[in-house]
């Protein structure tokens, strides 16, 4: 194989690499067609929205807990069918709100990556925990809205005392999250400004040994830069 082509494939493939979506976006598992076509009782219930047929089913004593192959319950089938009334329904009848499935994925991770702000706010207002470390990656629910860069849920799970510093399997807080994956957008550019302001810690490195203002300047991200830069005099 000549060289120049090898070269080639060495760039391709750390293209691919570079542009892979971090496990706690990519591994979401949301019920298939043919789960959807065999599920019965509470399960069939939330798959369809079906707020009456929840009611009666937990009236008859139906466990609101029970899992399906994947480890869903159907509070979180109901969050990832964007069914609010039924997770509503679900909640009230003695649903686990911190559950998670077989990717360990909870209410409020699913209903970030779902870009769902309605049932984030019902899953904060009924006890799930933005502090849960979600999905194969070691995330959160806020490190996964820092990378989409969904200031609104951002701020929310701030005020709902998420851990802003926590550092995921890949070394990445939110903060860096945040630049490494934002593409310098004026919605990226808002999260960065919102988890400095809420008190994040900017000298954290990831495994490279690299801080979000290193990987700012990496990037030419000016607006990210002029607040990092300003957070890091702040502590000197």
């Amino acid at each position: 194989m000549h060289r120049p082509f090898k070269l080639l494939i060495a760039v391709a493939a750390i293209s691919v690499l570079c542009a892979a979506p971090p496990t706690s976006l990519k591994a979401q598992n949301p019920p298939s067609d043919r789960e959807l076509q065999v599920y019965a009782g509470l399960h069939a219930a939330a798959a369809n929205g079906d707020v009456a047929e929840i009611e009666r089913l937990l009236k008859e004593g139906e466990n609101p807990n029970v899992q399906d192959a994947n480890s869903r319950t159907p509070l979180l089938v109901a969050t990832y069918r964007k069914h609010h009334k039924a997770a509503e329904a679900l909640l009230k009848g003695g649903a686990n709100p911190n559950a998670r499935d077989l990717q360990r994925f909870d209410m409020l991770t699913i209903a970030v990556v779902q870009n769902d702000i309605e049932m984030l706010k019902l899953g904060l207002a009924n006890g799930v925990s933005a502090r849960t470390v979600t999905g194969q990656s070691d995330a959160t629910a806020l490190i996964s809205a820092a990378h989409l860069g969904y200031v609104e849920f951002v701020k929310l799970l701030i005020e709902a005392k998420a851990p802003v510093d926590h550092v995921n399997a890949m070394g990445w807080t939110a903060l860096i999250t945040a630049v490494v994956l934002g593409n310098g957008s004026k919605e990226h550019v808002a999260t960065v400004e919102a988890l400095v302001k809420a008190g994040a810690e900017v000298e954290i490195k990831d495994r490279r040994g690299t801080t979000a203002l290193g990987h700012a300047r990496q990037r030419g991200y000016q607006d990210m830069i002029k607040i990092l830069e300003a957070a890091v005099s702040r502590k000197t």
